[in-house]
């Protein structure tokens, strides 16, 4: 067994008076996360006990949190403070913009009869939630982890992110084994068991984006209060369609793999690798994509489907022949988007070459898993 999760975006409808509640205890828990943050850049601390002893008295005296809201707020900017520098950002101060509520399941948070209930600084209040379409996550088959209480355009949110367990993939018995090139000409080239080729365009992207490029621009030379608000707003609009077209590949890619696959994708090094073979003013528009976000959403598409996805070194993908295995830089044009094997003139889209050899790397896997 392995387990799945899923993060749910549940809209909660508080009465007025418990809106109010709610905005006063996410706006004290921003100002309490921004003063932790403060004392983290400046102390360096990153272990909890330590920690709180810098700041657990003014979180509750100050700030006016409650004693399970002021751990809370040092575990946030602990975690904040980790993941920045896993991704080699250092000596820079987190900030935290947004309102939001970190709320542990059956401590802060929990649901009685129906209804939410939510932990804030004048005591729990019960709300009613939208849930349609959500059933299945209240069978009891699902576990429910910390959420996020998220106040966005006068609206409450709880992320939730929501657990269960499913059977493993028997690999004994995949008979579909798909290869996924991830890149920039197309976002995702698919070449699977029956020599079937999938192509995802990466053109209208690079359009879309260069036009997203373009207006950033333009209102970033203007510095009005105006002009950063609706650079805020396209930030937003930009992002959630960077999602919508990463589900609809994801969804499309695990449909056309069918259940009981073997989706073959490279490891994300090798995708941020291409950085270094773009002209730096064409970096955005070329390769900032969330291939993180794709793959994640690869990932747990195919489990629902009883697929499996797995990754593999990159390493020489692009320039392999899936013919004759003949391995050069030679091989590969790029201006052209054009694979042709120096050995044995075998000659194909470089993409569709990149999917053919992650595929010839899956049956590999395979070969090896079973012995």
């Amino acid at each position: 067994m392995s387990e799945l999760t899923l993060t749910s975006k549940i809209k909660i409808n508080p009465t007025d008076e418990e809106k109010g509640k709610l905005i006063s205890t996410v706006r004290a828990i921003k100002k309490g996360l921004n003063y932790t943050s403060g004392v983290v850049y400046q102390t360096g601390e990153l272990v909890q006990a330590k920690l709180h002893e810098k700041t657990y008295l003014p979180l509750r005296k100050d700030y006016g949190l409650k004693s399970q809201m002021a751990q809370s707020v040092m575990k946030t900017v602990i975690s904040k403070y980790k993941s920045m520098q896993s991704n080699g950002i250092k000596d820079t101060k987190a900030v935290f913009k947004k309102p939001e509520y970190d709320l542990v399941w059956n401590r802060d948070y929990s649901l009685v009869k129906g209804l939410f209930s939510l932990n804030t600084l004048y005591g729990r209040i019960k709300v009613s939630a939208k849930t349609d379409g959500m059933e299945r996550f209240f069978d009891g088959s699902w576990s429910f982890g910390t959420a996020k209480l998220v106040f966005k355009k006068n609206k409450f949110y709880l992320h939730i992110p929501m657990t269960t367990e499913i059977p493993d993939v028997d690999e004994t018995a995949i008979r579909n084994v798909v290869g996924v090139d991830l890149g920039l000409n197309f976002l995702a080239v698919t070449f699977d068991s029956k020599d079937k080729t999938l192509f995802f365009s990466g053109k209208t992207i690079k359009n879309k984006r260069g036009h997203y490029k373009k207006l950033r621009q333009n209102l970033q030379k203007r510095q009005t209060p105006s002009s950063r608000r609706r650079l805020k707003r396209i930030g937003s609009r930009e992002n959630r369609w960077i999602t919508d077209m990463n589900h609809c590949v994801s969804k499309a890619l695990v449909a056309h793999a069918g259940e009981g696959s073997l989706i073959v994708l490279e490891d994300l090094d090798g995708v941020r690798n291409a950085t270094e073979n773009v002209r730096k003013k064409d970096r955005y528009v070329s390769v900032s994509w969330a291939y993180a976000q794709l793959r994640a959403m690869i990932d747990y598409k195919a489990k629902q489907q009883n697929a499996k996805m797995i990754l593999v070194d990159p390493k020489y993908t692009s320039q392999q022949c899936p013919k004759c295995g003949h391995t050069e830089k030679g091989n590969r044009d790029k201006k052209r988007h054009l694979f042709q094997c120096k050995t044995c003139e075998y000659r194909s889209n470089d993409d569709r070459i990149g999917a053919m050899n992650l595929r010839a790397k899956g049956i590999q896997y395979l070969s090896e898993v079973s012995v």
